[in-house]
């Protein structure tokens, strides 16, 4: 599902070797040979002819996992292809991603699966895992046939962008995923009350004259997952919580050895509602920007593993379709490149996480949950690894992006953390260029 490894050892030397999966936090050098981890720790001689790449002041942790994102390949390869997303991935730290089934047309059978994974394959940079729909056509009506999308490589179901309306769909995906053991992804919306919704409900939708989303929207349905998941067994993950309220029925759910899993998205960890400002089109997205409150109580989660991962949901649009005015925008915003900056920004610089728990929620919580390979620095595991500098101070130019989407709220902000060379299957896919002129020509760098 990922590029052929690469022949030729790398070294990753003298960088802040951290692999909480191991409990592993120290200095040293890694050996990366015939695509695999061979050796880790202390002073390691390289091997004739291999790559040397200086990790001094860096970070090298197992390779970001993003769970939820979108590539809009087939249907609107003129916002992004699996090609572009790939190598914005890998840009941004990640050595895979796992792709949103609303596509054109929709993920929802085996040939379509098929497609996607030949095209990650061609594209050689960071690995894609398809994500099957849950219904036929995402119309809620009927199920997809998960067993044939499994099979040919999808890794979990979801209708996303479109809540699953129906309780008895929920209840009945829930049961039919458990048999392939994959978890079923929801988008938690209540369509009647978020209906014509532009932007979170409160005093700032007020004050803008646009019609809000309640938070009780997302909240009916979280509750409503958590239950159906208690009934069936079945895995339930949630996909980019937005609420407090939320926060709280997921804890409750834990509490109480339920099967749910949640993610959060950077950009609800670190904007509020007052973003949206001036009708910024680049602050719509569903679900929608929240309070102060909201945001601290997420950063809370993320750091006591009540969500247990960080989720980018990128979301290319082209320029003309965010230029609309801000109710009739479309919803979503490119997170791929900016997601590791905006975390250690947000997360790490304020003190709400260490870096340790950053990896466990970006790299080492995804692969487990969705039983993918990587996650690990472990002897012998496949080289999927992240190296990133996590003082790099950088500010961030839409034009500058791989990714086709220049749909940005970060736009000119300054962020501190960048990810410095990615790896895939022990195949270097992304190095940053001043990273790759201090390594010498044998580095290899991305355009």
């Amino acid at each position: 599902m990922g590029p052929m490894p690469d022949t030729r050892a790398i070294l990753l030397a003298g960088g802040r070797l951290l692999d909480p999966s191991q409990r592993l936090d120290e200095v040293g050098d890694l050996l990366v040979s015939a695509g695999a981890i061979e050796s880790i720790g202390g002073r390691i001689e390289p091997p004739d002819h291999a790559r040397v790449i200086d990790c001094s002041d860096c970070i090298v942790s197992p390779g970001f996992i993003d769970v939820h994102c979108h590539l809009r390949e087939p249907g609107r390869e003129d916002e992004e292809t699996i090609a572009t997303g790939a190598r914005a991935a890998a840009a941004g730290g990640f050595t895979a991603v796992c792709a949103m089934p609303n596509t054109d047309p929709v993920t929802d059978n085996q040939a379509a699966v098929g497609f996607i994974i030949r095209q990650a394959n061609r594209a050689a940079a960071s690995r894609v895992y398809p994500i099957g729909a849950i219904s036929m056509g995402q119309r809620g009506e009927m199920l997809a046939e998960f067993g044939e999308m499994v099979g040919a490589g999808a890794i979990a179901v979801s209708d996303d962008g479109k809540p699953v309306a129906s309780a008895q769909l929920m209840r009945t995906a829930l049961e039919y995923a458990r048999t392939f053991g994959i978890p079923v992804i929801d988008h938690c919306e209540e369509p009647t009350l978020a209906e014509g919704g532009a932007m979170n409900e409160g005093i700032v939708s007020a004050r803008l004259g646009l019609k809000g989303i309640p938070s009780e929207a997302e909240e009916i349905m979280v509750i409503r997952n958590i239950l159906l998941a208690r009934r069936t067994g079945g895995h339930v993950h949630l996909a980019h919580m937005s609420t407090r309220g939320s926060v709280e029925l997921i804890r409750w759910g834990k509490e109480r050895g339920i099967n749910v899993t949640a993610e959060v998205c950077p950009h609800h960890i670190s904007l509020t509602e007052d973003r949206v400002g001036a009708y910024d089109t680049d602050a719509k997205m569903n679900p929608p920007l929240r309070t102060t409150s909201d945001v601290e109580a997420l950063r809370e989660a993320v750091k006591d593993g009540t969500i247990d991962m960080i989720a980018t949901d990128h979301a290319p649009h082209h320029y003309d379709e965010k230029e609309r005015e801000f109710a009739d925008a479309p919803n979503g915003i490119i997170g791929l490149e900016t997601a590791l900056g905006v975390n250690v920004t947000h997360l790490v610089d304020t003190g709400a996480l260490d870096f340790a728990m950053l990896v466990e929620r970006m790299s080492c919580a995804p692969a487990r949950i969705f039983h993918l390979a990587g996650g690990t620095l472990g002897r012998g595991a496949e080289a999927d690894i992240t190296v990133f500098d996590p003082a790099l101070r950088w500010t961030v130019d839409p034009a500058k992006l791989l990714s086709k989407g220049r749909n940005t709220p970060y736009a000119g902000m300054t962020l501190s953390g960048r990810a410095t060379c990615t790896i895939v299957g022990g195949r270097i896919v992304h190095q940053l260029k001043e990273q790759a002129a201090a390594n010498g020509p044998a580095s290899m760098t991305t355009r």
